[in-house]
């Protein structure tokens, strides 16, 4: 059995890390794509030696129908054209857990498959939801899949003022994905990766 955190101290303190990624200045970020009512910026991350991500767009349904789609859960995997599999290892409480879940081969299988294990939070923000994570070292490995790490990331989701039925959502991702994969094959990959996720997150609201 694996030495779980301190469930109630690390999504205190995640909250927290993704607040303050939430009210860093505009200045402070450069566009790195713009697409389908999508914007992405980047900037340098403080956790390591690649980029934090910041993604936004506007969700054609209620906050929480889309957190649900996007916290871990069986939602995820029928829409999550990037998700593989995914299972709950422990759970703490109704919005807090931790998952293992592996992802697909990227850009034509120069990035291989991913395996990352992260602890899972889900809280109130505002008149919306904040669903945030980070991944835990796990010990218990698959040797098919290269172990990837995500910083503190999370999903800021909250009801447009003038139109409360319609959703805005943020995305803060720091993915660390190890292995002998250059960070300029990431950085591309994570840009085009985010465009696509809103887009089949939309997808999936529509049918839902």
């Amino acid at each position: 059995m694996e030495d779980l955190p301190d469930a109630a101290v690390l999504a205190t303190r995640l909250k927290n890390t993704l607040i303050q990624y939430h009210s860093l200045e505009d200045d402070k970020w450069r566009v790195a794509k713009k697409m389908k009512g999508v914007t992405i910026w980047r900037k340098p991350s403080e956790e390591f030696n690649g980029y934090l991500f910041k993604a936004q767009g506007v969700i054609d349904d209620v906050v929480n129908s889309v957190i649900d789609h996007i916290r871990p859960g069986p939602c995820r995997l029928d829409w999550d054209s990037l998700m593989t599999s995914l299972d709950i290892l422990e759970y703490f409480e109704e919005n807090c857990c931790v998952m293992r879940y592996t992802t697909a081969g990227q850009l034509w299988n120069i990035i291989s498959p991913r395996e990352f294990v992260d602890f899972s939070y889900t809280v109130d923000y505002k008149e919306g939801l904040l669903s945030c994570g980070i991944s835990l070292d796990w010990s218990e490995k698959r040797s098919e899949f290269v172990r990837g790490y995500n910083h503190p990331c999370g999903w800021f989701c909250v009801p447009l003022k003038d139109s409360p039925n319609r959703s805005l959502l943020t995305g803060y991702i720091q993915t660390e994905l190890r292995g002998m994969i250059p960070q300029s094959a990431v950085d591309t990959a994570m840009a085009s990766t985010l465009i696509n996720f809103y887009g089949d997150l939309q997808k999936a609201l529509q049918k839902a």
